[in-house]
């Protein structure tokens, strides 16, 4: 596959530039070529739909709809613990979503579908999809009642006066004891080998974390204005041992998530199928 050049798409974030640094700048032995697209999980989810890439980065509360044409890979996508997405609202007197509006970044993330979840009894007066850098300045604003942060923003939200109503993650993993699975890799099933992505993907990852540095300056690029110490802190947390292979509290987690979903009819029951 020397010739051949593929299509990956994943997120801006430092942990995906992190991860896939080694693999889009060719140093993993025996890997393709890559057409690299940067764009927010609502993207790639939407695209994934249309088979738009041959691997993509993916929010695991879509995969139900994605199975058909790809394969989970055991590798490269973040789980984890204590880096669940939050409800953060403005007003100190807000106990509840109950007929409040809320901002959130997509209608098939793992954030929303965990918010769904948690909310079941009080659920929100309406939900509206907003790109993820505007939510936290919109409550702020009092546009909405309260928004569905993700990643960066753990460490950011009090800059903007907010407060979290409840972190999901938290609330995932007490009510579980699993950790919690925010975004899938999966690969097009007609056009790549599943076997070897995944041991691009493993490889980048240990080059990754053998040479830190190596990375910095792709992972700056793309850190939409973040500091140091806050890419430093987001790599932490989210490039972890479950990055390296979902492992069995990984692949509990991922069928625990969609099968809870399931029941709820919040998702199609989808068997998984993994690498």
């Amino acid at each position: 596959m020397g010739l051949v050049t593929l299509s990956l798409a994943f997120s801006p974030c430092p942990n995906d530039t992190f991860v896939f640094h080694a693999l889009t700048h060719g140093l993993v032995a025996g890997a393709p070529g890559f057409d690299v697209t940067f764009a927010d999980v609502d993207v790639t989810n939407t695209a994934a739909l249309n088979g738009e890439f041959d691997l993509v980065k993916v929010s695991y509360a879509a995969l139900p709809w994605l199975l058909d044409q790809y394969t989970l890979l055991p590798c490269g996508g973040a789980l984890g613990r204590g880096c669940g997405p939050l409800v953060l609202v403005n007003d100190p007197g807000v106990r509840s979503l109950g007929g409040k509006s809320v901002a959130v970044p997509g209608d098939r993330t793992t954030a929303y579908l965990l918010m769904r979840l948690w909310a079941a009894e009080e659920p929100p007066a309406s939900v509206t999809v907003v790109p993820f850098s505007e939510i936290m300045p919109a409550v702020a604003a009092g546009k909405f009642d309260a928004g569905l942060v993700i990643h960066e923003a753990r460490f950011t939200f009090q800059r903007y006066g907010l407060r979290a109503l409840v972190d999901l993650g938290e609330w995932w993993e007490n009510d579980t004891g699993l950790p919690i699975p925010l975004g899938a890799i999966i690969a097009h099933r007609d056009r790549v080998d599943p076997e070897q992505a995944t041991a691009w993907i493993k490889e980048s990852v240990r080059l990754a974390w053998e040479n830190p540095r190596a990375s910095r300056d792709f992972v700056l690029e793309h850190a939409q204005e973040m500091e140091q110490s806050v890419v430093d802190q987001h790599i932490a947390l989210y490039v972890n041992e479950f990055t390296a292979s979902l492992g069995p509290d990984g692949h509990a987690a991922v069928d625990a998530l969609l099968n809870r979903a399931a029941a709820e009819g919040l998702v199609p029951a989808t068997p998984l199928r993994v690498s």
